[in-house]
């Protein structure tokens, strides 16, 4: 419960983790926060789902050797494009001649799972690090980038690779979907007895709001003495956004990063 004294133990003994991740993908960062001692809380409030139109993936498959880069955002992006490309009849040995860049370590790994090893992996795990390594590259002009994403994502990478002179094409691997949440674990975060909130997207943290909401309370006030942990630097811009500073950013966009970030706030007393 909030303001719980912790006794002696592992360092999430006694907190109460409400996990917000995609419904299916809560299962990893779950096991971490309950192997420190946590009482773990799952309310999804998304689903991954198709896009409404495979075309424009299928047509940039069936292409696929035109493209000098191929670009992943995310592991849903990983696990939804290669998905598809077994269904289309190829396998990963179409990206032979195609360079893979990646956002994030956790996105990387996933590549790996693969059989294929990232070309770039920039230093700062976002969008933002992307571009600026796509500008250390030379020849831009005639470089075509083929960038696999979620629907209705940030315009800022294919923008500013325009911008850098780069032939961008960008298609959607899947879409965001809102889903009612755990009533029960929603009764629980509106009633106080929820210590640590976690995120991962900035939809996440837009979608979670909508369900406060939904359910008669203002979200900030409902968010008030709980310690809210932040993925990294774009889900942390969303919160702010909504009203909400994070009292957590983890290093790392990835679920081990989250756990640490968190572990180390607790023990400084800083959440």
């Amino acid at each position: 419960m909030r303001g719980l004294a912790r006794e002696e133990g592992p360092p999430l003994s006694g907190k109460v983790v409400l996990v917000t991740r995609a419904a299916g993908q809560e299962g990893a960062l779950a096991e971490r926060l309950a192997a420190l001692g946590a009482e773990v809380l799952a309310m999804p409030v998304i689903r991954v789902a198709d896009p409404e139109d495979w075309g424009p993936a299928d047509a940039a498959i069936s292409a696929l050797d035109t493209f000098d880069w191929l670009v992943l955002t995310s592991s849903n992006g990983v696990e939804r494009f290669f998905s598809r490309l077994v269904a289309l009849g190829r396998d990963a040995g179409g990206l032979a001649g195609t360079r893979v860049a990646v956002v994030g370590r956790a996105t990387a790994q996933a590549l790996r799972a693969h059989g294929l090893e990232p070309a770039m992996v920039p230093e700062s795990f976002r969008s933002e690090g992307l571009v600026e390594s796509f500008g250390s590259l030379p020849g831009s002009n005639e470089t075509r980038v083929l960038i696999a994403r979620a629907a209705d994502a940030r315009e800022l990478l294919p923008d500013q690779l325009r911008a850098l002179g780069f032939d961008v094409s960008v298609v959607p691997v899947y879409r965001l979907l809102p889903v009612e949440p755990s009533q029960e674990a929603l009764a629980r975060l509106v009633a106080g007895e929820v210590d640590i909130v976690t995120l991962s997207s900035g939809g996440i943290a837009r979608r979670l709001f909508e369900v406060l909401r939904q359910a008669g309370t203002e979200p900030v006030e409902a968010l008030r003495g709980v310690c809210v942990a932040s993925i990294g630097p774009v889900t942390s811009q969303a919160l702010r956004e909504l009203g909400r500073e994070p009292d957590v950013e983890a290093a790392e966009a990835d679920a081990g990063s989250l756990v640490e970030a968190l572990v180390e706030a607790l023990a400084g007393k800083a959440c």
